[in-house]
C-alpha cells in the first residue's frame, strides 16, 4: 500500500498512475493540499471528463472506502444522513408485551443503533480517516441541501436526537464534483479547493486510452482520439467525453479493424454518441470526421 499522505505531488501523480489515473500537475496539486490539510477538493469540469473517478481512483490506491452520495433535485437530510427502519421497529413493538411498551425504555429500544439506516454522510462520519467520500454533481441537490452541507463539511459531526452526537475521530477525504447545472455558493467554495477539469489533449488521451484499454493498439487508440476530438467540434448537445473515448476504442478493437474509415465509425456510433439529433449531426458528417482515420 502507497505511503500515506503522499509525500509530494510528483509522488501523488505516481501513485494514481500506478492505479491507472492519469492526473494533470493542476489537478494532483489541489488533491495533495486536499489531502494534506483536510480539505475538501470541489471538481468542476465537462461532462464526462472523469470526475468521479478521481475519488475511486483514491480510494483504490490507499486502500479506502469509497462512500458516494449521489445528488438529484429533490434529495433530503434523510436521504442524505440517516433514517430510522420503520418495518422493524413495528415488528418490535408488536413483539413486546404492553408493560413493554408503557415503560420509558421502550423509547430507548426502538430508537437505539440496531434500528439505525446509515446513509452516506453517516457512513463517512463513522468511517472517518478510512474512507473517501464523494458527493457527485452537489450542482444537482437545491439550495437546502447545499446549505445543510456546510455544517457536515466544516465539523465532521451529525447530531441524533435520539442516540446523541457522532464525530469523525479523523475526516475522511471529500472529493465533490459539479457539471455547472447551476452556479453553486460561495460559501460552499470557500470551504473547498477548486479544480476545473476540461478536455485532455489529443495525446494525454491516448495515453489515457491506452492505460484504461491496455488491449488497443496505439495506432488505433490515435485514429479515434482524433475523430473524437473532430466530434467535439461539432454542435453536438452531448460533446463525448473521455469515457466514451474509450468505449469507442475498444469497441472498434474488438470488431477486428485497425483504423476508423466511415463505414466502421457509423457501425460503431453507439459507443460514442448517445442522442437523437447528434447522431444525425455525426452521419452527415461521418466522412470529415474520419478523415485521417
Amino acid at each position: 500500500m502507497p505511503t500515506y499522505p503522499p509525500r509530494s505531488v510528483g509522488h501523488l501523480t505516481d501513485i494514481l498512475r500506478a492505479g491507472s489515473y492519469l492526473a494533470d500537475r493542476g489537478l494532483a496539486t489541489a488533491l495533495y493540499v486536499g489531502i494534506t490539510l483536510g480539505r475538501p477538493v470541489l471538481l468542476e469540469g465537462e461532462v464526462g471528463v472523469g470526475k468521479p473517478e478521481v475519488a475511486k481512483a483514491l480510494a483504490a490506491v490507499f486502500g479506502r472506502r469509497l462512500i458516494r452520495l449521489q445528488c438529484y433535485e429533490g434529495i433530503d437530510t434523510s436521504q442524505a444522513l440517516y433514517e430510522w427502519d420503520y418495518a422493524r421497529q413495528m415488528l418490535a413493538i408488536r413483539a413486546m408485551s404492553e408493560r413493554a411498551l408503557a415503560a420509558d425504555e421502550a423509547v430507548d429500544a426502538l430508537f437505539g443503533p440496531k434500528f439505525l439506516v446509515e446513509r452516506p454522510l453517516l457512513e463517512a462520519v463513522r468511517a472517518g480517516g478510512d474512507a473517501v467520500l464523494l458527493i457527485d454533481e452537489i450542482d444537482r441537490a437545491d439550495d437546502e441541501f447545499e446549505a445543510f452541507l456546510l455544517e457536515v463539511l466544516s465539523d465532521f459531526q451529525i447530531t441524533i436526537p435520539e442516540i446523541g452526537t457522532i464525530r469523525a475521530a479523523e475526516p475522511p477525504l471529500v472529493i465533490l464534483t459539479s457539471n455547472r447545472t447551476r452556479e453553486l455558493h460561495d460559501a460552499l467554495k470557500r470551504r473547498c479547493l477548486y479544480h476545473w477539469i476540461g478536455y485532455p489533449s489529443a495525446d494525454r488521451e491516448v495515453e489515457i486510452v491506452l492505460l484504461r484499454a491496455p488491449g488497443v493498439a496505439q495506432a488505433l487508440a490515435r485514429k479515434v482520439v482524433g475523430a473524437v476530438n473532430r466530434l467535439r467540434e461539432l454542435d453536438l448537445a452531448k460533446p463525448p467525453g473521455v469515457a466514451e473515448t474509450i468505449d469507442w476504442a475498444r469497441t472498434v478493437d474488438l470488431l477486428g479493424a485497425t483504423g476508423l474509415d466511415p463505414q466502421m465509425a457509423l457501425d460503431t456510433l453507439g459507443a460514442v454518441v448517445k442522442e437523437r439529433d447528434d447522431l444525425e449531426l455525426v452521419i452527415a458528417n461521418v466522412e470529415e470526421i474520419t478523415s485521417g482515420a
